[in-house]
């Protein structure tokens, strides 16, 4: 008997091609979420497991706001865009952008303990030290997540060696 149907087969698109740059762009994003997820288990740690009050007191202690899941996850979320832009930023006009991004980051890490620790008022040792540790998870995915995913040498060098 001879084949006079061939099997049937089902037309597909075309995928892209996997870029380097696609896989930076996945890894980045990855981060990003990875980031808030990590913020987020620091909250539901301190504040469901702990039983931490997360109020703390504003504009000269006559007013309080709640640190809760939707505030940490918006702010985490803020402050790992402004770190992928500014990376990106970084990567088109600086030579050594991976490590003048990760000396920046680190130091704005540092800074960013000003609020918890200093200017949360009258907050408990509990919640100062939590929102601390939000600030450190958050740093701790963001800044080897991103940094790996820039080249060594970018922006300026690149364009110098190839001649563009």
């Amino acid at each position: 008997m001879s084949d006079a149907n061939p099997p049937l087969s089902i037309p597909t698109m075309p995928s892209a091609p996997v870029t380097s740059r696609t896989v930076r762009w996945r890894t980045r994003a990855l981060a990003v979420v990875a980031a808030m997820a990590a913020a987020l288990t620091v909250w539901l740690t301190a504040h469901l497991l702990l039983g931490v009050d997360l109020t703390i007191p504003m504009s000269g202690g006559t007013q309080t706001m709640q640190v809760g899941w939707g505030s940490v996850l918006v702010v985490s979320l803020i402050a790992s865009l402004i770190a992928w832009g500014l990376l990106a930023l970084l990567e088109r006009f600086i030579v050594r952008a991976r490590i003048t991004w990760t000396v920046i980051a680190l130091a704005i890490l540092l800074l960013s303990f000003a609020g918890p620790l200093f200017g949360a008022g009258d907050a408990s040792a509990g919640a100062k030290v939590s929102l601390a540790l939000m600030h450190v998870a958050v740093a701790a995915v963001l800044i080897p997540l991103l940094a790996r995913t820039s080249p060594s040498q970018s922006g300026v060098a690149r364009s110098e060696q190839t001649g563009r």
